[in-house]
């Protein structure tokens, strides 16, 4: 399901977007890491099975971004509970290996075929690559965004860039490419302790805070794909302020942005049957979709919002993952 109220092809599973799902089984890994119980583990095992089942082609996709996301899920749940997802982890990986482009000046494309090579696509796969062994091209690949696709003027991370063409950088500037690259040069810092990745995060988290919150709330994304912005850039925030090593002033602030943005997320929600259900800006309170309330629509390789973005799943995952990055915290003494 893709969003609520469902309409009809929602209810008989029609639509179907493999990354919102991917990050649905990275929210269950997280609440079974905070308080495990044999239903969550279960839950897991549940999700990664229907997602095999409903992608039909098996585990891949034709989008880098997507099975990179995937990987991380299935990564993360190896090490959180005892199920084994070994073979899709190592083909997902190798999916992000070989699809390195150094005849393009480096980088991975965003989709098999594609012209353009963006951070959604390398920073994740990044990430991946750090976590599984690769550790080698997931330098390359954080060296390359680095020289690539940070604006020097503001340090924040640009969408990505198509080499052939004479306005080769897009320009853009979402907030889950900042979390993607944190979680990398994160990731990095507790590999290789004299390179440059520290400073990288430390730099990063200081435009984060400058430049994409507002009153250190992180600023929305909106509905469809956009609507897992935020708390993408939440999660790997909350990465740093636990994980990079020897810098307590940057952990402190990107703890600080997640967990005033939590705080104002929480007070903003509106109640489903005793449940939450986020806004789309987590500033502003939560609008309550209806069945009537135009559903997202796919449209040139993306997902655009529904009509109230609060229906769409994109958006609740990100409040999920946002609330599971708080509660990450105060475990670790924040």
């Amino acid at each position: 399901m893709c969003g609520w109220p469902a309409t009809r092809d929602e209810r008989w599973f029609g639509p179907w977007n493999y990354w919102w799902q991917a990050h649905l089984i990275d929210c269950a890994v997280d609440a079974a890491y905070r308080a495990p119980t044999a239903a969550r583990t279960e839950r897991i095992k549940w999700l990664a099975h229907g997602q095999r089942l409903r992608n039909v082609s098996g585990w891949t996709s034709s989008f880098y971004d997507d099975m990179a996301w995937l990987g991380l899920a299935l990564e993360r749940a190896q090490r959180v509970t005892r199920l084994s997802f070994d073979r899709p982890v190592r083909t997902l990986s190798e999916q992000m290996y070989r699809a390195w482009a150094p005849e393009r000046g480096g980088g991975i494309p965003w989709c098999r075929g594609s012209d353009f090579y963006n951070a959604p696509a390398n920073g994740p796969a990044g990430i991946l690559l750090a976590r599984t062994g690769n550790v080698a091209r997931a330098v390359e690949m954080a060296d390359w965004i680095d020289a690539t696709l940070r604006d020097p003027a503001t340090n924040v991370i640009l969408d990505g860039i198509r080499p052939d063409r004479a306005d080769a950088l897009e320009r853009a500037v979402y907030t889950y490419c900042q979390g993607v690259v944190l979680g990398l040069e994160t990731e990095l810092a507790l590999r290789i302790p004299n390179g440059e990745h520290p400073m990288r995060v430390a730099r990063l988290v200081g435009a984060v805070g400058s430049r994409l919150t507002r009153d250190r709330v992180i600023v929305g994304g909106g509905g469809g794909d956009g609507g897992l912005f935020n708390g993408i850039l939440a999660r790997y925030l909350a990465f740093v302020a636990v994980m990079l090593p020897d810098d307590p002033s940057t952990r402190a602030a990107a703890a600080r942005i997640v967990l005033v943005s939590a705080e104002s997320a929480w007070r903003n929600r509106e109640q489903v049957d005793g449940l939450p259900l986020f806004s789309a800006d987590w500033s502003t309170p939560a609008r309550m979709p209806t069945a009537d309330s135009g559903a997202a629509q796919f449209s040139g390789g993306t997902v655009q919002s529904s009509v109230v973005p609060e229906r769409d799943l994109s958006v609740q995952l990100s409040g999920w993952m946002l609330m599971e990055a708080a509660a990450y915290l105060s475990a670790a003494g924040y």
